[in-house]
């Protein structure tokens, strides 16, 4: 790598040297120029000189046009000024341009630095930087001159450089004031447009220190502008702003405040715009009335006709009023303007405090150092001086003139440094900030450079403050004039009217203040818009509120109408609509906000509401509740503080009501709003014009009756505040009002409702009658008539009697004066005549009858408890004492022979009657019910009346159903009345206590009487006793025998379908099968168990009797056991089951290891399914019932490997090795599984082994034991790596055609890895020598053995790493059988010993013997044998023709050579032989030139050896003499050592032969071979070729690795040294494809075998292609860089041909190592042997890519 020069030593090198040192030249004309080009803007001239006058302290500047008269139009001859001036502007064009100030004249300094570019103005306090602003005059003027006090100094040109001369003037020449004489440089410069240049002067005054600026045209005054400045007033900084910038270089120290007057007068023609002129600019200046503008305007006018025309009404008057104006200029163009505007500037001292460091920097950008204090100003206009700056505008042309138009910020500002650039603020105000530094043009702000834009964004920061001061000082200004407007109105509180007033100053100081996006960098204006909002320490800024001006943290806005919170001060909706734009800022940055609940809740807590406030403040949060904007309790606390007065005015107190303790309001339809009601409920004036839904969503319910009226009854007697007219209890005209209410809501209360309204009236005198208030029940209707002094209401016409008669009015006489008057005993009195005698019970019944309807309920209820009448006694008559109508049943014969009471009536009793249903309605009763007969027929039955029983008991039979009882109630009775069979018939039982079915008795249960059995379901018996009774009898009480149990076992067999819910349960685990005892022979009593522990059938014939109780019940019996439980074999759960709970016995009664493996095999087999139940799988991994063994070989293991080793056939199955096996029970972990036959052989006997069963074994696993390889510990010692991996590749093929096999019956639930993937990721090395130790965790058994074959993963071998899963094999004669082993645990996630044995045959036994053993050996490999036997026969068939040939040219020379020995003996030049071919070297070695005297470049020539040479293949030399050789090696190559090249001084030999040539080229084509090693590893080898003395070969190194396989088989290899071996194949897969496509496209050409062919794929490799051991190897880097991007866009012509070349090259290796001439000669033999066939090739490709342009 080159060394870097030292630079800094050549510099001081050439700084002493002795030559002539030059100056650097300028040409002065093209720098101006360039300068100029950045000084493209508008009125650039003039902007510097007024800027250089304002420097010179000037207050007055004199600006005059003089002008040429056309040639072609005359001067008029009119003397009339208006006539002239129109004539100049339209005709003249530019002479001169005169630009006078009164300034202080140049001194020295200034007159040399005005003649220096760049220099700049040292002054800090000035603007210019750059010194370049002066040479803007050469825009026009070729050679200015400048006078100034007693001096003078022209300009002149001599070539491209530029010089002065000044002057020293006399006395007489002199003058105070400066002169600029600007001489333009061609006649034709056009008269400016005036009203833009009027403009820019106006707009220039403003910030620039002069009083007065005039315009002159020739001896005509356009414009005179003034500049007035009242004395500024202190703006006094609020404490809350931060006055330092955010980078702390500016400090804002005062404000002052002034007031700035511009006055301007200006001549009509200023604004007349002429039609056209004939003057055409040819000067640079881009403001002119020529064909520019007019084409410009042509343009405009173009493409307005494709926009939308909005506002065509607006644009046509403006057009109309311009025109008008435009007639009206026409006709005065000396007419005189006038216009006045006031200005506000406010002016900001600024102190600056930077480092050194920031100084130094900005000096150097500017020339100057930055000052130490520099002002900002900003120029607002306020609302009052703005409408005086309108109304002062005066002449005909003023209103559209508008020279201020540029002056006033209506929409947005611009930044003035020292004049206006282009560059707007994004507010309505102008900044004017002199130390800002521009670009060069002066135009735009510098935010570029480093330290220059760091110095302007702080100034603008500065400028933003410098606002946020404005402001305040504008809204001191607007609170003064609140107050003033206060005090004249001689009121304490602002009024709308005083906030009206100042609103449209309020608007336009918002607006004047709002930001909007700056141009052309929005960067301006968002910093000092930052600075404005941010500046204070509080996110806070004053603004007027409907209360005054105001924090804006303590005003809202009010986004809807909230009247009833008048003292929230909000932001007025004028200020709102007007300055929407500052609204939305303040909105956006969160400094105002709307009016939230939490300020309606301080407001209403503030004031009481009145009552125009209190029904819009219901509406609004009724509303805002209703559609859950606000929350219930934020509902709840607005009520709680609101407070409403009921007075009349805002003067007059009235009723306070607290909202918070209103819980109801009024619905009219339900209770009048002119009646009084409870304080908790809101007065109807207020609720009348409110939706009910609003009210609701307070929390609020409509008044209900029932409160209501508790009230108003509470509030009765003098107990409340109701006056008396409103005492319901003594008020018949408020009785008179409420009734009628209750009455029309009666229907609609609920039952509750109507008990409450009647428990508050029954017992109050709330009835008028005409005798006073009375109660209900002491009121009767009108109707009434029995008794003239009866109570009968009055004043109720509009109560429904259906009211009256719930509250208990009276519609007939009470019971009792009824008794009292009409049932009295007769009157005996004098007069016979009148007495009246006594009522029976008959009339009673039938005056009550005729009233029934009206009769009380309680005067029902009394009848039916009072007993009115007598029973019939014996001789027909009535009793003497009276019953209860309940007591007694109608007359009738079959209840009289019961003997039961029946009513005495005279004559036949009719039910059907009036009093007959009258009677039956107050209780009388038709017939006896149950439980009248029951006890009837018991006591019947005690008293030994068996006839009454059974008359009472037939009775009840027949009419059951027709008196409609009941079943239950039969059943449910608990009187005994129900008589037994076979039993005394005075004994009677219950219901419950008897069944028909005498199968029941067998249990112990009762019978009903036969007779009874068809009327059992009417009496409520069951047919069989409950199952349940059943149950709990038979677990109580089990059968005590076999017989017995056969009985009670058929009984419950015969009820089966009911067996089922609790009484299943109690069976399956009660115990009361009886079981034989254990042993049989025992005298122990019965067993008895449960039903589930029970097995049915013949024990004896079971293979599990001997630990399973068996027992037989007839099939009937049995029935009942097998839905109980019982089972006829025990499941695979029952036994895993009783081997967990009694492993011991169980094995104990087994009596054989077999017998229990066999129990064992039936619990593996039904895993999945043991494996559900988590408790059990739980318990079997803890209880020690697993069946392992140890066996004790007599063999060593050393004994058994050798064996194995030999590969005896008993290696595996010896009768004489086979160890002593014992065996014990133990729990899973303590058991190992046998994955490893090897290795269980060698350890065994020092665990406790499962048995080798794959059932077996997953169980085991299951439960926890671990495989036997988890305890094996392995420790591999690898050799060295073997150079020779012939036999690796061998056996790598050997592996990939077997395993295909191997793995194509294996079941995919125990593959690990398929075939595939062992292809892609399974290397095979070859090591010298493999040992590998094992060891058995935690015990102390270790065992070595040298292995043949071993598979690890990512193993590291001295200096070199193996990545990935490699087989180590060693050399030799190896056991296949370790190559299984290592594979089996590769490919099967458990792999059996029948599998690695299986390998091993697959491995071992030829292809024919595989598929006479049955292996579908063609099935399997015949699509890929067959691919490459067609491949291969076209190879062979193409070498047999090339070998054919071969020997046809072999027969003609040999002709040939008869012909030469019989003929003349000269060699003439065969066809295409090269000039320096063998052929044409002569025989003898006296005429031979010798190789080393031949120049190179005599040897040099054709196309292929251009070829050679260009791809570093060709030393030059001439190439070997070969021939037959007697079957040596052909040259270079050596017998002794054929991999190593050779050089050797070749003897003289015969010339070689056209076919022995293609020979060799056909030898080398068919030595080409695969590569069988996984990796290419490789030292560099230089090799020294003695043929020159300077050539040297050199054999750059390889370290590459087999990785992948292309599409096409080719082989990929990969450098080790690459990091992501993944991600490169996957990003280069296609590129790798067409790179093998073309590689295989040209060994078609040589038919060579595809194999042959392999990729690499090394960037620290230089070599484009290598041979190693006749494999050739091409570099993929060198295809990526040249040929990849045409080969994937069809085009493989060019890449064929290259590769085709290094295919020759690489083909020539096989036949000579070293690049020595003879291996160019064969490089060049291979190209002219077969370039016919590539040509060929590459046409077939091309017309198969339809590219027919390939081969041009």
């Amino acid at each position: 790598m080159a060394t870097t020069p030292d630079f800094s030593a050549l510099r001081a090198q050439a700084m002493g040297s002795n030559l002539e040192e030059e100056a650097v030249t300028v040409n002065t004309r093209a720098l101006i120029d360039k300068v100029l080009a950045r000084y493209s803007g508008e009125w650039t001239v003039l902007r510097e000189l007024l800027q250089n006058a304002a420097d010179a302290s000037a207050s007055k500047v004199t600006i005059r046009f003089e002008t040429l008269p056309s040639s072609s139009v005359p001067v008029p001859q009119s003397s009339d000024p208006s006539t002239v001036l129109k004539h100049t502007l339209l005709h003249h064009s530019l002479k001169r341009l005169i630009v006078s100030n009164d300034g202080k004249a140049f001194g020295s300094n200034d007159w040399s630095r005005l003649k220096r570019i760049a220099e700049g103005n040292p002054d800090e306090t000035k603007i210019g930087a750059f010194g370049v602003g002066f040479y803007s005059v050469f825009a026009d003027c070729e050679e200015p001159f400048v006078r100034s006090g007693n001096e003078a100094m022209a300009f002149y040109w001599k070539g491209n450089s530029l010089f002065t001369r000044r002057l020293q003037l006399s006395e007489a020449q002199s003058s105070p004031d400066t002169n600029f004489v600007l001489d333009y440089r061609n006649s034709t410069s056009p008269i400016p447009k005036l009203l833009p240049l009027c403009h820019f002067l106006a707009s220039s005054i403003t910030f620039v220190g002069l009083a007065q600026v005039e315009l002159w045209l020739d001896d005509c005054r356009l414009l005179s502008l003034t500049k007035l400045i009242a004395p500024g007033v202190e703006v006094k900084i609020p404490k809350t702003l931060e006055t330092k910038t955010h980078e702390g270089l500016f400090r804002i120290e005062s404000v002052i405040r002034e007031t700035v007057q511009l006055e301007a007068k200006w001549l009509n023609i200023v604004a007349w715009k002429p039609k056209a002129s004939p003057i055409i600019s040819t000067g640079g200046s881009t403001s002119s009335t020529g064909k520019g503008a007019t084409s410009t305007q042509s343009l405009k006018s173009f493409f307005s006709r494709f926009a939308q025309n909005t506002n065509t009404t607006v644009a046509e008057r403006a057009a109309q009023e311009d025109k008008e104006t435009q007639v009206a200029i026409s006709e005065d163009f000396m007419g005189e303007c006038k216009a006045t505007v006031f200005l506000h500037v406010s002016t900001a001292t600024i102190r600056a405090k930077i480092n050194t460091t920031f100084s130094q920097e900005l000096e150097r950008a500017t020339k100057k150092p930055p000052p130490k204090s520099t002002k900002i100003a900003v120029l607002t206009t306020s609302y009052d001086e703005k409408s005086a700056s309108t109304s002062s505008i005066i002449g005909a042309a003023s209103k559209t003139t508008d020279i201020f138009a540029s002056v006033l910020p209506t929409k947005s500002g611009r930044i003035f440094i020292g004049f206006p650039t282009h560059q707007t603020t994004g507010l309505s105000a102008h900044i004017s900030a002199q130390s800002v530094i521009p670009t060069v043009e002066r135009e735009s702000i510098d935010l570029n450079a480093r330290w220059v834009r760091t110095w302007n964004m702080e100034m603008l920061r500065a400028a933003g403050i410098v606002c946020r001061i404005a402001w305040s000082g504008e809204i001191v200004h607007l609170k003064e004039r609140l107050s003033r407007s206060l005090a004249d109105s001689q009121m304490t509180k602002l009024k709308q009217e005083h906030i009206e007033r100042v609103l449209p100053e309020a608007t336009h100081m918002l607006n004047q203040f709002t930001f909007r996006e700056s141009t052309p960098s929005s960067q301006v204006g968002t910093l000092v818009e930052e600075a404005f909002w941010t500046c204070n320490h509080n996110t806070t800024i004053e603004i007027l509120s409907s209360c005054g001006v105001m924090p804006s943290q303590d005003v809202r806005i009010a986004t809807e109408e909230l009247s009833f919170v008048e003292g929230i001060p909000v932001l007025p909706p004028e200020l709102m609509k007007d300055a929407s734009g500052f609204v939305q800022k303040l909105v956006d940055f969160g400094i105002i906000t709307d009016i939230t609940t939490g300020d309606i809740k301080k407001e209403l807590e503030r004031q009481a509401l009145n009552e125009k406030q209190l029904i819009e403040f219901l509406h609004w949060l009724g509303h805002k509740a209703r559609i859950n904007e606000v929350d219930p309790m934020i509902v709840r606390s607005l009520l709680d503080v609101a407070v409403v007065n009921e007075g009349d005015g805002d003067n007059k107190l009235g009723n306070v009501v607290m909202l918070g303790e209103i819980k109801h309001f009024i619905n009219p339809s339900r209770i009048p709003g002119t009646v009084p009601v409870p304080p908790d409920t809101l007065s109807f004036k207020f609720t009348k014009n409110i939706d009910k839904v609003q009210l609701e969503a307070l929390g609020w319910e409509d008044l209900q009756i029932v409160p209501w009226l508790r009230w108003l009854v509470d509030m009765s007697g003098g107990r409340g505040s109701l006056p008396k007219d409103q005492d319901l209890t003594t008020s018949a005209s408020f009785a008179s009002v409420v009734l009628p209410i209750l009455s029309k809501q009666w229907d609609g209360l609920s039952q509750s409702s109507k008990a409450t309204v009647l428990n508050l009236l029954n017992t109050r005198t709330v009835i008028p009658t005409k005798l006073g208030m009375k109660k209900p029940s002491e009121a009767y209707f009108p109707i009434v008539k029995l008794f003239d002094d009866l109570p009968v209401i009055v004043g109720l016409q509009s109560v429904k009697d259906k009211f009256l008669i719930a509250v208990g009015v009276r519609r007939t006489v009470e019971l009792g004066l009824i008794f009292e008057k009409l049932m009295a005993p007769p009157d005996y009195s004098a007069d016979a005549s009148l007495v009246k005698p006594a009522w029976s019970h008959v009339d009673l019944i039938k005056y009550l009858a005729s009233v029934r309807n009206d009769i009380p309920n309680d005067d029902v209820k009394r009848l039916r408890d009072t007993a009115i009448c007598p029973a019939e006694a014996a001789n027909g008559k009535a009793t003497d004492k009276r019953y209860r109508l309940i007591e007694l049943f109608e007359p009738s014969d079959v209840l009289r022979a019961m003997g039961l009471p029946l009513l005495q009536w005279p004559g036949i009793f009719r039910s059907g009657s009036e009093e007959g249903k009258f009677l039956t309605f107050l209780g009388l009763k038709k017939f006896p019910d149950v439980a009248e007969l029951i006890p009837l027929i018991s006591s019947a039955a005690a008293n030994g009346d068996i006839g009454l029983r059974d008359r009472a008991l037939k009775y009840f039979v027949n009419y059951h159903f027709q008196h409609g009882c009941s079943v239950q109630e039969t059943a449910n009775t608990k009187i005994r009345y129900l008589p037994l069979e076979g039993e005394d018939p005075k004994v009677s039982v219950l219901p419950t206590e008897c069944y028909i079915n005498e199968s029941a008795t067998v249990m112990g249960f009762r019978v009903l009487r036969r007779d009874l059995h068809p009327h059992a379901v009417r009496l409520g018996v069951e047919s069989h006793p409950p199952i349940l009774q059943c149950v709990e009898r038979l677990v109580k009480v089990p059968p005590e025998n076999h017989r017995r149990a056969i009985e009670v076992f058929s009984y419950f067999a015969s009820r089966l379908n009911e067996i089922n819910g609790r009484s299943l349960e109690i069976l399956t685990q009660g115990s009361f099968v009886p079981a034989t005892p254990k042993p049989p022979s025992s005298k122990e009593s019965n067993r008895f168990l449960p039903p589930r522990l029970c097995f049915l059938g013949a024990g004896n014939d079971n293979k599990y009797s001997g630990i399973f109780d068996y027992v037989d019940f007839g099939s009937t019996a049995n029935s009942f056991l097998l839905r109980c439980g019982s089972k006829h074999e025990p499941n695979t759960q029952e036994l895993a089951q009783l081997v967990v709970r009694e492993p011991a016995r169980v094995f104990t009664v087994l009596d054989s290891p077999d017998r229990y493996l066999e129990l064992l095999r039936t619990l593996a087999a039904s895993w999945p399914n043991l494996k559900k139940d988590k408790a059990l799988v739980k318990e079997m991994k803890k209880v020690p019932f697993l069946l392992g063994y140890k066996e004790f070989s007599a063999q060593s293991p050393s004994g058994y490997r050798q064996s194995r080793l030999n590969n005896t056939p008993d290696a595996y199955v010896d009768e004489d090795d086979v160890g002593v096996k014992t065996y014990e029970l133990a729990s899973a972990d303590q058991i190992v599984i046998v994955d490893d036959v090897v290795n269980y052989g060698l350890f065994k006997g020092n665990f406790l082994a499962a048995p080798m069963e794959e059932d077996l074994e997953n169980l085991y696993l299951g439960l926890g034991s671990t495989l036997l390889g988890n305890l094996v510990e392995q420790k591999l010692q690898i050799g060295q790596p073997m150079e020779d991996w012939s036999e690796a590749a061998k056996l790598e093929t050997l592996i990939r055609e077997r395993i295909k096999l191997f793995m194509h019956d294996i079941p995919t639930d125990i593959v690990r890895h398929n075939a595939a993937w062992v292809e892609r990721n399974l290397s095979i090395i070859m090591v010298r020598s493999l040992s590998l130790r094992k060891s058995l965790r935690a015990r102390n058994v270790t065992h070595t053995e040298s292995k043949t074959a071993v598979q690890a993963k990512d193993q590291q071998l001295g200096h070199r790493q193996f990545l990935g899963y490699t087989l180590f094999v060693t050399p030799g004669t190896r056991d296949l059988y370790d190559v299984s082993q290592a594979l089996s645990h590769l490919l099967l996630t458990r792999p059996k010993p029948q599998h690695v044995i299986t390998l091993t045959v697959l491995l071992e036994t030829d292809l024919y013997k595989l598929r006479s053993r049955g292996y579908n050996v063609e099935r399997i490999l015949q699509k890929k044998a067959a691919e490459k036997r067609v491949l291969e026969d076209q190879r062979k068939q193409q070498l047999e023709e090339e070998q054919r040939s071969i020997s046809e040219q072999e027969a003609a020379r040999s002709n040939h050579q008869v012909q030469l020995s019989n003929g003349d003996s000269s060699h003439p030049m065969m066809p295409g032989v090269f000039p320096d071919s063998p052929d044409r070297r002569p025989q003898s070695s006296q005429s031979r030139e010798t190789e080393s005297d031949m120049p190179r470049e005599k040897r040099r020539g054709g196309f292929f050896s251009a070829i050679t040479r260009a791809l570093g293949t060709d030393d030059g030399r001439p190439p070997p003499l070969v021939g037959d050789g007697g079957g040596l090696p052909p040259p270079p190559y050596s017998s002794a050592d054929p991999e190593r090249a050779m050089t050797t001084t070749m003897a003289p030999q015969p010339a070689t032969a056209p076919q022995e040539l293609q020979q060799n080229l056909v030898n080398a084509i068919k030595s080409a071979r695969a590569h069988n090693s996984q990796t290419v590893t490789s030292r560099p080898e230089i090799n020294s070729v003695s043929e020159t003395q300077t050539f040297c070969d050199a054999k750059p190194a390889q370290d590459i690795s087999f990785y992948a396989l292309t599409s096409s088989g080719a082989k990929v290899y990969l450098s080790n040294a690459m990091v992501n071996k993944d991600r490169f194949i996957a990003q280069n897969s296609t590129a790798l494809d067409a790179f093998a496509s073309v590689l295989i496209d040209c060994a078609d050409t040589f038919a060579l075998s595809r194999s042959s062919i392999h990729l690499f794929q090394d960037d620290g490799s230089s070599t484009i292609a290598f041979n190693l051991n006749q494999a050739l190897f091409f570099n993929y880097r060198y295809f990526e860089n040249l040929h990849l991007p045409n080969v994937l866009h069809g085009n493989k012509a060019d890449a064929m041909v290259y590769w085709f070349v290094v295919l020759c090259h690489e083909l020539a290796h096989n036949l000579v190592a070293d690049h020595s001439s003879a291996h160019s000669y064969y490089t060049e033999s291979f190209l002219i042997q077969y370039f016919t066939r590539i040509v060929a090739k590459i046409a077939s490709v091309s017309r198969s890519l339809g590219d027919t342009n390939l081969l041009d």
